[in-house]
Formats: C-alpha cells, sequence, structure tokens
C-alpha cells in the first residue's frame, strides 16, 4: 500500500516536536497496515473489530493524557494528532478510543478516589475492561438538565433508575460512567460495574451510521450500586468537563476524515478521464478541490494553536465548542463534495468518502450538536443564552 500524505500546506509538521511528529507516524502506520484494508467489510457487516484493542492499547492510545496507572501521560496536541490519524480511518475506531479516555478514564483520574484509580485505570490502559459513558437519554440530549435517570440512597448503596441511549462501547463495555440525579436534584457520577444485578444494555442494530462501532441502551432497574463507586464531583462540572475532552479530540479527528476524503477525491480526479481529459482539469472540480484544500489548512491551525492552548491550560470551553462544530461541519461538507466529484463511485464502498460522509452524519450531531455550539458561542459573545 502507497504511503499516506495528506495535505499540510501550511506546514504544521514543522511545529511538532520529535515526540509528536514519531506518535503521529506510529498511529498512521497502524491505520495504513490494520484498519484501511479492512475498514469496509467492517463497516458492511456492522462489526467492531474488537481483535485490535490489544495493539490499540499497546500503542499507549488507551488514556493518553493521563499521568500514571499505565497511561502514557502525553500532552493534548499528541493526544490531538491521535485523533486525527484515527479518524482518517473510521470514526467509528476514533469514537472507541476517545470514549475510553476522554469520557470513563478521564472521570476517574480527575474525579476519582484513588482506590477508583488503582482499582479501574490500569486494566482499561490495556484494555482489558472497556467502559462507556451515561449521559444522553431517549428524551434528553441536547439537553441534560431535563434527565429522569435518578439514584436514591439505602444505606451503603445507591438505588440506580433509569435509561440512557446511544451509548457508545455499551456493548463491549465493562463498566459504565453514569450521571443520575439524586433525591435533592443534585447530579452525581458513578461506576457502574457492567456485572451488577438489574443493569443491562441493548445494543441498537440497523445503523447506517458508525457501523463499526457499538452503539447501546443501558437500562438500570432498582441497580444497586455501592456508594464507593461514587466519583467525587456534583453537578454539570463533572459530566461537561469529560465532553469538552472528547469534543476537544473529535475538533481534531474531524480533519482526520477531512483529509482522507480530500486525498481520495484528488486522485480521482487525476485518473477520471471524461471529454478527453481528467476531470481535474476542468474549473468546477479544481474550485472544489481548492476550497476542501483550504478548510482542511484553516481547520489543521484552529486545532494546532488549540492544542497549545490546552498544554498551557489556557483554553476555554467555548474555543472547543468552535474546534468542533467548525471542523466537524466543514468535514461532512468535504466528504458530501469528494462524493460529489467521484459520482456514482462514491456511493460504493470502493470508496471510502460514502463511509466517511455517514459516519460524519452522527459526529456532527453527538457531543454537542452543531447548533448547540453555535448557541454557546452565541452566548459567549453576546452574554445572552438564547437556549432558555
Amino acid at each position: 500500500m502507497e504511503a499516506y500524505n495528506p495535505p499540510d500546506f501550511y506546514n504544521i509538521d514543522e511545529l511538532l516536536n520529535e515526540e509528536q511528529r514519531m506518535i503521529q507516524n506510529s498511529v498512521r502506520q497502524f491505520v495504513t497496515n490494520e484498519i484501511i484494508p479492512h475498514i469496509e467489510d467492517w463497516f458492511v457487516a456492522g462489526e467492531f473489530p474488537k481483535q485490535l484493542i490489544p495493539q490499540i492499547a499497546e500503542l499507549g492510545l488507551l488514556g493518553s493524557t493521563i499521568k500514571g496507572y499505565g497511561c502514557a501521560g502525553l500532552d493534548y496536541t499528541s493526544y490531538g494528532l491521535i485523533m486525527q490519524e484515527l479518524e482518517r480511518g473510521d470514526s467509528g475506531l476514533r469514537s472507541f478510543v476517545s470514549v475510553q479516555g476522554a469520557l470513563c478514564m478521564y472521570p476517574i483520574a480527575t474525579f476519582g478516589t484513588e482506590d477508583q484509580k488503582k482499582k479501574y485505570l490500569p486494566k482499561m490502559a490495556t484494555g482489558e475492561v472497556i467502559g462507556c459513558f451515561g449521559l444522553t437519554e431517549p428524551d434528553f440530549g441536547s439537553n441534560p438538565a431535563g434527565m429522569r435517570t435518578n439514584v436514591k440512597s439505602d444505606g451503603d448503596h445507591w438505588v440506580l433508575n433509569g435509561n440512557k441511549m446511544w451509548i457508545t462501547n455499551g456493548g463491549i463495555s465493562q463498566l459504565a460512567i453514569v450521571w443520575a440525579k439524586s433525591e435533592q436534584g443534585k447530579v452525581i457520577g458513578l461506576i457502574v460495574d457492567r456485572d451488577l444485578k438489574g443493569f443491562t444494555v441493548r445494543d441498537i442494530e440497523k445503523k447506517y451510521s458508525l457501523r463499526a462501532s457499538v452503539t447501546s441502551e443501558l437500562i438500570f432497574e432498582d441497580c444497586r450500586v455501592p456508594k464507593k463507586n461514587q466519583l467525587q464531583v456534583e453537578g454539570f462540572k463533572g459530566p461537561f468537563s469529560c465532553l469538552n475532552q472528547a469534543r476537544y479530540g473529535i475538533g481534531w479527528g474531524a480533519i482526520g476524515a477531512a483529509q482522507a476524503c480530500y486525498t481520495e477525491a484528488l486522485e480521482y480526479a487525476k485518473h477520471r478521464v471524461q471529454f478527453d481529459k481528467p476531470i481535474a482539469g476542468f474549473q468546477l472540480v479544481q474550485a472544489k478541490l481548492v476550497w476542501m484544500f483550504t478548510e482542511i489548512t484553516k481547520a489543521q491551525l484552529l486545532c494546532w494553536k488549540l492544542g497549545k492552548m490546552k498544554d498551557a491550560g489556557k483554553e476555554i470551553p467555548q474555543q472547543i465548542s468552535m474546534a468542533k462544530m467548525n471542523n466537524v461541519s466543514l468535514a461532512l461538507d468535504i466528504a458530501r463534495t469528494a462524493r460529489d466529484i467521484l459520482g456514482a463511485s462514491g456511493i460504493t464502498h470502493e470508496y471510502q468518502c460514502g463511509r466517511h460522509m455517514m459516519n460524519l452524519e452522527s459526529v456532527n450531531t453527538y457531543e454537542g450538536t452543531e447548533d448547540i455550539h453555535r448557541l454557546i458561542l452565541g452566548e459567549h459573545i453576546t452574554g445572552i443564552p438564547a437556549y432558555k
């Protein structure tokens, strides 16, 4: 297979240090060798490649920014590059790693007790224990404050009842980070082990998007969770801080999907002959390619700067919202434009732009829809919350 050479018009590579380049190249090689040759088959079959989990863990990709407990302790720019390279392969593979690290290991590392960290994080870093994140409910996605999942105190246990919906990794998980309301109306986080009585999982089938990813519903019926499994945080600070970790990675990941689609469209256009010359020689096709090329470059610069701010601890949630909103939206448009350039070929699994296009429909929705991030930014610049 030919070496993958994505667009880097403003020489972002020169802004990376040696370790960051090494990490990016190792993940890029893994994606080229282990994901690209098989992903279309997994997607068609609706199969998540669990056999890759040990390799993903060996590369240090699970909880990669966490220090200690068997984790790699990488900087956030390196983490972003990992997400970018994984999503070049498939959004579902990036989602798996993102959920495990940003939504499950991160809250344990940040809000967990020392006993919780020692019990869970080392096995999650090796992929022996897979986690999922339960915030979204059947009736409450963009408005998590309306959640109905609740807990009642009973001695040294919480009694958990409710449903969580659209949960990545649910069906392959050994634990769930679940957010619920107490009798006092406070939001708390619990580490809920999969083997607890009253905890059941139902996988969501017949998806046209993220087919190489496991999506599930979590059902809790008088599930007794030991209070020692409670995270040390109350209110929406807990789940929102996790979401910001995930959104940051998604902003980077979308670049990878966009690069994959652009590269495919460019190569196709240079070899597809119509009216006696390659279609890359026509003005309308060149205009589309230039637009894609430019938007990818802008997205790269946006995420590189955001990564520098996050490494310095100077980022704010609204800056993460801008990256998630902008980059996923443009990646989806780039995937659609690539499909247009490929014509009928773009709807077949011989090419990847159609798969990325379908996946990005979901990525544009989860972890805050494009419109929700617009409202977050709208409140930031006007001081007026439009969603209340």
